[in-house]
This record gives structure tokens, sequence and C-alpha cells, in this order.
């Protein structure tokens, strides 16, 4: 429709170009005939403004739709927002569980279109949130899963805020002070003003042009005194009418939007202040910079000093962020969480057998029978899944940790899915204590802090061996099991990098360590002597295994987790399988 329309503008051109040839050179055709292909190309302007809006605003649903359906069908990763300016390679579990990243968990939460909405997920993803924040989200999200005009209204205006918005520029510049205009001094600038233009018209009537010089004269005065004060009611200002027309319309969509929860609706009523609403200010902050672009063009130049331009929107920008400045900061916070939410809301929709997990009150967490008196964390997970796994492709298993079971030792040969049961495990954690819907038929859980060590290597730059590194990230975790939080922490390889003798007798002292400190864990490991410390910790740990099978010639997984130690290895058969003369 668009092409049609760019082709009926052409044709109006060239009539008019007719016409004004007929009239200015040939004399045979009225000049009123110009008005006709003027307004007709004024009303194609129109009309053509609203296809493409149109047309833009279906490509961009088009785009929502498609991501969902890439999540819904396992073909997500590599699209969407990977939240790769989140990555911390020092953060306690983030680099472990692939949290961001391309085909990261955050890629498959979000479908936040703006970096506030971004920020608040991902602060939700790398620290565990309280009881009652998370039992609140499950209530959010059971209403907003449901609300898919307004998950699209929200992600759509938000594509095209987040090239055009910096909020965290935004809020500062709302935030910075600046001496205020006096009350005199504004009624003076827009009288003297007033006058100046008075005494234009003067001149134009009577021809005299000394009142004009001398009402010119004393606005250059006042100009040279407060221009300074009115540029820094302007200095910082970053954001053009496009992102705050954008912003505006978020709120507004928010702020229409009935909701039920408590929360929701606490989120709109931050968007009040008294009679106001957030987006009625924010409308007016945007017709604001229309005006502050339009002072380089000609004709504001011109009229800059006779009318006192700058001073005079220098003083109203200025009386702007004294009445919302502080506000701008709470409004973006509410459409950031909000995005976080929908994102959310957006998951538990797309994954309708993805329970919301159970979150147990401090008051009910199992007592350990060994200690009277002390809280053991507890994690019950029955069926668990990688949710960043394909369906086809995820094998699910049951891991239970309580006051009777603290550590689960996992041993098994190579490729057997050890590493791959933790991260399950800690992904499944993350998601838990974010509020948000896990993979598996059930979790039960005490509130957790989360550490991990499942990926470490070496760096020449630091100077640091592999075991090095290793023992770093678990010194990181024990401060956390030491901070009195239930722990559950997950190490793949148990210090891998020494000999067997000292392995054991370290992680013997280790695991005695963090059970004292009430932590539950998991822990895998290739060398089988490892195993046999499960006898010397009371019952508190479990040896499971992983096995393969080899059949023909043939290595298979079956990834099920078993009870017990694994009964033999696998690093000779696939050194033969690969080639190898061993």
């Amino acid at each position: 429709m668009h092409l049609r329309i760019g082709n009926f503008k052409l044709l109006v051109i060239v009539t008019g170009l007719l016409l004004a040839w007929f009239s200015l050179v040939k004399n045979t055709v009225s000049d009123y005939w110009m008005i006709l292909p003027v307004a007709a190309y004024g009303a194609l302007a129109v009309w053509h403004e609203i296809v493409i809006r149109a047309r833009t605003r279906a490509e961009r649903a088009a785009a929502f739709y498609e991501r969902g359906l890439s999540r819904i069908e396992d073909r997500w990763a590599g699209t969407g927002e990977a939240g790769e300016r989140f990555r911390d390679a020092k953060h306690i579990y983030a680099e472990d569980l692939d949290l961001f990243g391309t085909g990261g968990l955050f890629q498959l939460l979000c479908s936040a279109r703006t970096a506030m909405g971004e920020e608040w997920l991902a602060r939700w993803l790398l620290a565990p949130s309280s009881v009652s924040a998370i039992h609140e989200r499950h209530e959010l999200i059971a209403e907003l899963r449901e609300k898919i005009d307004l998950r699209e209204d929200v992600a759509l205006k938000g594509e095209g805020l987040r090239a055009e918005l910096n909020p965290a520029g935004l809020a500062a510049w709302a935030e910075g002070t600046a001496e205020p205009a006096n009350p005199f001094v504004r009624s003076l600038v827009a009288a003297l003003a007033i006058a100046c233009v008075a005494t234009i018209v003067a001149w134009a009537i009577t021809g005299e042009v000394l009142p004009f010089l001398i009402a010119l004269l004393v606005n250059l005065g006042v100009y040279a005194r407060f221009k300074k004060q009115a540029d820094a009611a302007m200095k910082g200002f970053q954001c053009n009418e496009d992102g705050l027309t954008l912003f505006t319309e978020i709120l507004t969509r928010i702020e229409d939007e009935p909701f039920s929860s408590a929360r929701l609706r606490h989120l709109q009523e931050e968007l009040k202040s008294g009679a106001e609403r957030a987006s009625h200010a924010m409308r007016r902050l945007a017709h604001m910079v229309t005006w502050i672009d339009a002072r380089d063009s000609y004709f504001m130049k011109l009229i800059e000093l006779p009318v006192l331009y700058s001073l005079q929107l220098g003083f109203i920008v200025d009386a702007w962020r004294r009445r919302w400045g502080r506000r701008v900061r709470v409004w973006i916070d509410v459409v950031g969480e909000m995005e976080a939410l929908l994102s959310l809301a957006a998951y538990a929709y797309e994954h309708p057998s993805d329970p919301l997990p159970e979150i147990l009150p401090e008051s009910r967490y199992e007592v350990r029978p060994a200690t009277e008196g002390t809280k053991a964390g507890h994690f019950v997970g029955e069926e668990l899944g990688h949710p960043l796994l394909a369906t086809a492709r995820c094998v699910r298993n049951s891991v239970r940790l309580d006051a009777k079971t603290r550590v689960l030792l996992v041993s098994g040969s190579n490729m057997s899915g050890k590493s791959t049961l933790l991260r399950t495990v800690g992904v499944n954690l993350v998601l838990a204590m974010a509020g948000a819907p896990i993979r598996g038929k059930s979790l039960r859980i005490s509130p957790l802090e989360l550490g991990t060590r499942i990926r470490s290597t070496d760096s020449l730059q630091e100077g640091r061996s592999n075991f090095y590194t290793e023992i770093l990230r678990i010194r990181q975790v024990f401060a956390l099991a030491e901070q009195k939080k239930p722990l559950l922490f997950l190490f793949d390889e148990l210090l891998e990098g020494t000999n067997s003798h000292d392995r054991q007798i370290g992680a013997e002292a280790l695991l005695r360590s963090l059970i004292g400190r009430d932590a539950i864990g998991m822990i895998t490991t290739h060398d089988l002597a490892l195993t046999e410390i499960a006898a010397s910790l009371d019952g508190s740990i479990r040896n499971v295994h992983f096995e393969d099978q080899i059949a023909g010639g043939e290595m298979s997984f079956d990834y099920k987790l078993r009870d017990g130690v694994v009964p033999r290895s696998n690093a000779l058969e696939l050194m033969r399988w690969i080639g190898l003369k061993v």
C-alpha cells in the first residue's frame, strides 16, 4: 500500500508541475487550480505516514509473536537480547549456569524491549529475592500471563524506545540541580519579551525604530545576566522527542490497564501525583524537547533576543524539573519492573506445563537432627529438566536435598550428564528464587543462597593455575555459607587439579565444614575414591551415579540418575572409540 501511495504522490507532483507551467508560462490556467495538487499532496502525505506507521507496527508485532513461537518450539537460541552487558566472570554462579550470552537463560526469558526492563530482569536472576517478593510475583504472573494485548503493546512500543531513550541519562538530568529562577525574574523576562514585540509592531506602524532599539538593548542585558542559568536547566539533556513520546505511550498503556492485584495497582499509583499522571508530565517534557531542538533553526535564532527565547524556555524546563524531576526515576522503575514481570508472565504463558515452585517460609525449615536448633536447607525437585535444552533432548531427574541427605555425591562416566545435572539444579533454583516457573514436575524449596564452581580455567595473564582458580571460587562459596544463610552449593569435579590422596582429604574437610554450616549441595567426581567419604559423614552424604551402555561397539547414555557408586569408568572405551590404540 505504501508504494502505491508513493506513486500517487509522484503523480500529484507531476500534475502540479504541469498546472504550474500552464499557469505561469502559458497563462491558460487559473492560479487557483494549484490549490488542488497542494491539498492532494498534503492529504497523501498524512495518509502515507499513517500507513508506514501501521506497517512498522505490523512488522514489529510479527517479530514479537515469532520470538514467542521460537521459544515454544525450542529454536529461540540466538534470537532476542542476550544480556551480554550483565556478564560478570566473578559472579558466584552466573557464568557457570549460562545466565547470559547467546543461548543463555536471560535470552530465553527476556521479552523486555527497554534497557530498564532488561536491568530489572537481570537483577532478579543475579540475586535471590525474598519469600514475600516471590509469592507476590507468583500472584502477578497469574494475572499478567493472560494479558496478551498488554504484553504486545508494551513490547512494540519498547522496541522503538530501545534506541531512543537513555533511562539513566534521563533520570540523572531530572534529578540534577540548578539555581531556581526567581518568580519576579520569570515575570520580568516575559514582560520584556512582550514589550519588545510591541515595539516591533509600533515600528512597523509608525516607522519609529528607537523604542525597539531601546527594548532590544534592555533584553540584551537581561539575556547576558540569565543565559547561563537558563542553559544550566537544559544542560545534560540527551533524550529526543521520539524517545519521550514512546515512553509516554508506555506509561499511558500501563496507567489505563485494569489490574486486580495490589502490587500492580500500587505501580499504577506510582504513576500519579494527585490528579496528574506521569504520561501527561512526560508528554509536556516531549513538547519542551521540540522547542529545545528548534533553537538551532534560522527563525528561532532571529527571534532569540527579541523574545528572550532561550531564557523563557530554560525557566520553563527548570520549573518542570523542580516539579517532576524526583519522580522520573520512579516512573522508569515502574516501566522496568512491569517489563520484567511481563517477561516472566510471557514465559509462563508459553510453557503452561512448567509449574511455579513452592517456597517454604523460614519458620518451616527442617531442623537437622544432628544439631538441634539449626536450620538445614531444603531442595526437593521432582522430574527436573534443564530449561535451555530442547524438550526432545531433555532427560529429567528427581533430586532431594534436606535435613537427612545434605549432599549428593555424583559419580559417573565421561559425558554421562553429571555437569548438566548440576546446572539443572542451579538454573531451576535461580528461576525459583526469581519468582519464575521452573522446568520440572514440581519443586519445593526453602529460601536458598546459591554458590557454584562448575567452570574454572587457568589464567596466563593473572598467573593462576586451574586448581588455584578453583579454590578461590570455593572460598567465595564458603563466604556465603558463613553469612548464616541457607546455602546450596554445586561443585563439579571437586579439587580435580590435585592428586587423589590430597583430593580425598581436602574434599572430606570441605564437606564437613559446609555441612557444619547447614549447607546442602551436590558434587561430582571421576575419582571413585572420593565416594568413600559418604561412609565417614554420618549418612549426610548419599552416593548417586550416571552410567553408560556399550553395545555392538557403540556407546550410549540414558542420562538417568541412579543410586550408589558408578560401577565402572568409560575413559579407556572413549579413547578406543575415537581410534586411539590403548
